[in-house]
């Protein structure tokens, strides 16, 4: 049974609607002609107008992208309820299916990361919002951390999490999360995944093939890991537990984005009652712009695609026990596109043009790894070179840190001083 179907041909627009979210011109729009001088010129007032009008445009765009997410994730919620108070290949179904579907409206928030803000903010006032964006999507995940698996001479794994004896509740996880390492992951969406799919073994020439083969499969955990196997009231208990707390971290981000109440929304667009908790226009428009460049650049382009294409490793997949990375790549790089456009249309009829050129080329290679995902190969045999789609991915990923880096062009316009250095996480992984 194949559950992507319908969610892998989900078209630009569908993934707009989906979010509910408005976004200014796409990347093959002729630039606006009002455009043709840059932000910093203007006057004072006007600048200041201008600026304002496109944070609040901004923080629009996270309240209601956060929201959406946190509707999908209150429906996956309720259909692991359902599967796991009636376990059957028909409620584990339609659990995959709400998985995938919430992963539509998260992926498109994703483009917020690394701008201090309080998905993952490390200092300032964005950090009092806890960063949950380790609990929510942390990867990539030791799955023997959480549960079995099955090594390459069909040993079982053990040692784990649902095996040891620990009552397992949100805050027990919480605290099991990334503890002794980064790949500790206990919390969040790959959590769930695992639970649900299981193991994806296509590993081509590194290890035997035990458990799943063939360039569209992913994933197989038996239905019997929740009726008749050891531990499978455990399992119940762990999938609850964690659905529980991603709605929980999910409406702490939401909240943060709230009109009024003094919330970090406040703080960006300068109305908190607090005056130390305001950002200025400079420097929120530098978080923002240091934070979408980062973000194509080394977290999407380099550790997303770069470090699985080019090791090449299936387990550096930011889906692989769903096969579902291809639309990672597609939803994380709309929600970039998605943040550019708010601030693209006030720059210069050159910038626009600069940016909209590399956004084009650049989409018609992102569709090329969604519909090949599709058609004929899940991206974990895209990236196997002898079935010729590799070329494509490293393409991708270098013109998408080319955009990373036109950034710094962009922030110029607005009258920002950042520099390449601003855009490339200095911890990125050397490949």
């Amino acid at each position: 049974m194949n559950l992507k179907l319908t969610l892998a041909t989900t078209s630009l627009v569908a993934i707009l609607a989906l979010t509910g979210c408005e976004v200014s011109s796409s990347a093959s729009d002729t630039p606006s002609t009002n455009s043709s001088s840059q932000v910093k010129d203007l006057p004072t007032a006007q600048k200041e107008a201008v600026i304002q009008t496109a944070l609040t445009a901004y923080a629009d765009y996270a309240f209601t992208s956060y929201s959406t997410a946190k509707i999908d994730a209150i429906a996956l919620q309720t259909a692991l309820r359902a599967f796991t108070a009636t376990p059957t290949e028909t409620t584990l179904a339609t659990a995959k299916t709400a998985w995938l579907k919430s992963r539509e409206s998260y992926g498109i928030t994703e483009a917020l990361r690394l701008s201090e803000g309080p998905i993952d903010a490390e200092a300032g006032y964005g950090a009092t919002f806890d960063g949950q964006e380790g609990q929510i999507n942390a990867w990539p995940l030791d799955e023997n951390y959480i549960d079995y698996t099955t090594d390459k001479n069909n040993n079982i794994t053990s040692g784990n999490i649902i095996d040891g004896t620990a009552t397992i509740t949100k805050a027990s996880l919480a605290a099991l999360n990334e503890v002794g390492g980064d790949t500790n992951v206990a919390t969040g969406y790959h959590a769930i995944e695992f639970l649900l799919w299981g193991q994806d073994q296509d590993y081509n020439s590194f290890v035997a093939d035990n458990i799943t083969s063939g360039p569209m499969v992913a994933g197989a955990r038996p239905l019997t890991d929740y009726t008749t196997a050891d531990n499978a009231d455990r399992r119940k208990t762990y999938l609850n537990a964690v659905a529980d707390l991603l709605v929980d971290d999910l409406t702490t981000v939401v909240n943060a984005w709230g009109k009024g109440g003094d919330t970090y929304r406040d703080a960006l667009l300068g109305t908190h009652s607090t005056m130390a908790n305001n950002l200025t226009q400079n420097t929120a428009l530098k978080q923002i712009f240091a934070g979408i460049g980062v973000f194509i650049k080394s977290e999407l382009a380099n550790e997303r695609i770069a470090v699985a294409a080019l090791t090449p490793s299936e387990e550096d997949e930011h889906s692989c026990f769903s096969d579902n990375t291809h639309r990672d790549i597609v939803l994380n790089y709309e929600g970039f596109k998605n943040v550019l456009n708010i601030f693209k249309d006030n720059l210069s009829t050159a910038e626009q043009t600069e940016v909209n050129t590399q956004m084009a080329s650049i989409d018609a290679k992102v569709k090329i790894i969604n519909d090949v995902a599709i058609s004929d190969y899940h991206f974990d045999h895209q990236i196997i070179e002898a079935n010729g789609k590799l070329q494509n991915i490293i393409n991708t990923k270098n013109e998408m840190r080319d955009l990373g880096d036109e950034i710094v062009a962009v922030a110029a316009e607005y009258g920002i001083n950042i520099s390449t250095s601003d855009v490339t996480d200095s911890e990125e992984t050397s490949i």
